[in-house]
């Protein structure tokens, strides 16, 4: 049985993914299978992935679907004891699979946190949110349940390639990635995280995390619009599986702030329709039963969006209202 599937997404990603390939095939620990999901690429992605002759890269090549189907069609074939996911443009230090693997079979987690450092240009940088700072000396060399985090879980980094996972875990609550949007790492996170039982953190930065101007999150353009349906999905996870009273002052909250920020930045010609997803999905809940705790749980500041929203025909009246 291999020990370590580490699950790879690939979109037109010629310029750096020799050296995310070449990060996994040189590490310490040698036990594991890398499963490159070729998701459509029209560059010359697959011919440098090709070029590849290591017996434990699994290449599966698909029409373009995103890459929560892509990290989805890698988990239904993977064979390892632990999921490791690893983006296109990023890196693992050269241990990085020998000191997750060991921390969680040590601990028998079913998710174990590590730290990932940011790479810019040449520079490498810390952040509070990639360096676990949430966590404090307390949670570490033990593993712990979501019960002890219950006023920050908010606070936790949602990225998907930060953890190792165990596969068994993860069958056993059909654990799935939402497709066909961006921001699929955010619903994911928070329903594993949630029906975990055995968690454990790392504090080691294990992985290069690259910002450039292409990258998923660095730019606010059209793909900010899948914040509005990645809310909406957690909300019905957060429902669905009774968490929704314990935690639905920050969860409204969080709700509310990612299409607010998003609407904020977007370039003025993508604002009225993201102001048209936000309010359509505002309508919903009018007419839904949690309409009063959007209007009571909501500070001041994201209740006033709320309502502005609600009461503006299109995003011209609402921005001419908010000044």
């Amino acid at each position: 049985m291999t020990k370590i599937s580490v699950i790879l997404p690939v979109y037109n990603s010629q310029k750096f993914i020799k050296q995310a390939i070449e990060s996994v095939l040189g590490q310490t620990f040698t036990d594991f299978e890398l499963i490159i999901v070729n998701d459509g690429s029209t560059d010359s992605t697959l011919e440098i992935i090709s070029d590849f002759k290591d017996k434990r890269i699994r290449l599966i090549s698909q029409q373009n679907q995103g890459p929560g189907a892509a990290r989805n069609n890698a988990l239904k074939v993977a064979e390892g004891d632990y999921v490791m996911f690893l983006d296109s443009d990023d890196w693992y230090s050269k241990d990085a699979l020998e000191t997750a693997y060991h921390e969680a079979v040590r601990l028998n987690t079913d998710m174990t946190f590590f730290q990932m450092i940011n790479y810019n240009d040449g520079e490498v940088y810390e952040n509070d949110w990639f360096d676990l700072k949430t966590f404090d000396e307390s949670f570490e060399d033990r593993a712990f349940g979501p019960d002890e985090t219950p006023g920050s879980i908010f606070d936790l980094s949602v990225g998907v390639c930060q953890k190792i996972y165990n596969r068994k875990f993860l069958n056993s609550i059909d654990a799935q990635f939402p497709e066909g949007i961006f921001f699929e790492d955010m619903p994911f996170f928070y329903y594993v995280y949630l029906k975990s039982r055995r968690i454990s953190i790392i504090k080691r930065h294990l992985y290069y995390r690259r910002k450039h101007d292409e990258s998923i999150t660095h730019i606010v353009d059209a793909k900010f619009f899948d914040t509005v349906e990645a809310g909406q999905i957690l909300m019905r996870i957060f429902i669905e599986n009774g968490w929704y009273e314990q935690y639905k002052f920050d969860l409204l909250a969080y709700k509310v702030n990612g299409p607010r920020f998003a609407l904020r930045d977007l370039p003025d010609d993508l604002k009225p329709h993201m102001f048209d997803l936000i309010k359509e999905d505002y309508e919903q809940i009018r007419h839904s039963q949690y309409f009063d705790d959007f209007t009571n749980q909501l500070g001041p500041v994201k209740r006033k969006f709320f309502l502005d929203v609600l009461k503006s025909k299109d995003y011209y009246e609402f921005a001419n209202s908010s000044n």
